[in-house]
C-alpha cells in the first residue's frame, strides 16, 4: 500500500492520485484536498495542522494527549491513597 506524500495516510487500492513530475519523481495522493495543498496552495505538511507530519513534529497526536491523561489520573490516584 502506498503513502499519501502530502498528510502520509495509507491509500487504499483502488483510490488516490499518482502524479509524476519531469523529473521522473512520483508523488502519491490520497486526496484532491492533499493534491491541492501541495500544488496550487504549496503548503508544508508539518505546517498543517490536519496532517500526521504536524502531529509527530508538535508531539499532539491523539496517542499522546491519551498518554499524558493516564499519567495525570494515576497521579491523582497515588495522592488520593496517600491521604
Amino acid at each position: 500500500m502506498a503513502k499519501c506524500d502530502f498528510c502520509k495516510q495509507k491509500i487504499g487500492p483502488g483510490t488516490g492520485k499518482k502524479f509524476i513530475q519531469k523529473d521522473g519523481k512520483i508523488l502519491d495522493f490520497c486526496s484532491a484536498k492533499c493534491e491541492r495543498h501541495v500544488f496550487k496552495l504549496k503548503h508544508k505538511s508539518r505546517t498543517t495542522k490536519w496532517t500526521d507530519e504536524y502531529h509527530k513534529l508538535k508531539e499532539t497526536g491523539s496517542h499522546v494527549i491519551k498518554e499524558k491523561a493516564k499519567k495525570k489520573t494515576k497521579k491523582a490516584k497515588k495522592s488520593k491513597r496517600r491521604k
